[in-house]
């Protein structure tokens, strides 16, 4: 077999793999929707659920709750510094925080277990970016629990009720992220 030979089959073997993990990527994110109350066989729409608690820590180290802004809306956010579909939303959560901050709380949670995302990596990348958005960090991984969050970026949108209105799991854009506030500010 000739060298251009071997090169054409890198080439096509490449390409068929992109090809799979585009697939594979648009499939998975049409199957993951916005998480909303379902309508039961009355028409009348179930109950929402309440946010579990939980506690993660400002930048300082300082313990911070999900029950600290009771009778506001949250949008919480889990993300990494290293995760490609969290970096390519967080531009669209620091334009939204900028024109929001004042009536909505940003949860934005840095998964950090210690190894492959720390609180330094985190806050570096946030630095680097100049993202104006606070930053909390989940390091006993106890929001994330409290959630069963199995794959990030994740978003909820939760209600001055304490309600969890809607969510995604996946990057979400600007439309989205603005629908979703507009479900909670009520």
């Amino acid at each position: 077999m000739t060298k251009q030979t071997k090169t054409l089959i890198a080439i096509v073997v490449f390409g068929a793999f992109l090809a799979i993990v585009y697939w594979g990527y648009t499939a998975l994110s049409q199957n993951f929707k916005p998480q909303t109350p379902a309508a039961n066989n009355n028409g009348q729409t179930e109950e929402l659920q309440t946010a579990p608690d939980f506690t993660v820590f400002d930048q300082d180290g300082n313990p911070v709750k999900l029950s600290d802004f009771a009778g506001k809306p949250v949008v919480l956010n889990f993300w990494a510094s290293w995760c490609p579909p969290c970096k390519s939303e967080m531009p669209h959560f620091n334009t939204v925080y900028r024109d929001q901050k004042d009536a909505v709380i940003f949860l934005m949670i840095d998964q950090t277990d210690g190894q492959r995302e720390t609180k330094e990596k985190g806050l570096q990348y946030v630095a680097d970016q100049g993202f104006a958005f606070p930053v909390y960090f989940d390091t006993q991984l106890e929001a994330s629990s409290a959630y069963g969050i199995s794959s990030i970026p994740t978003t909820l949108f939760i209600n001055p009720e304490g309600k969890i209105v809607t969510g995604y799991r996946g990057a979400i854009d600007e439309a989205t992220l603005r629908s979703g506030i507009e479900a909670i500010k009520n």
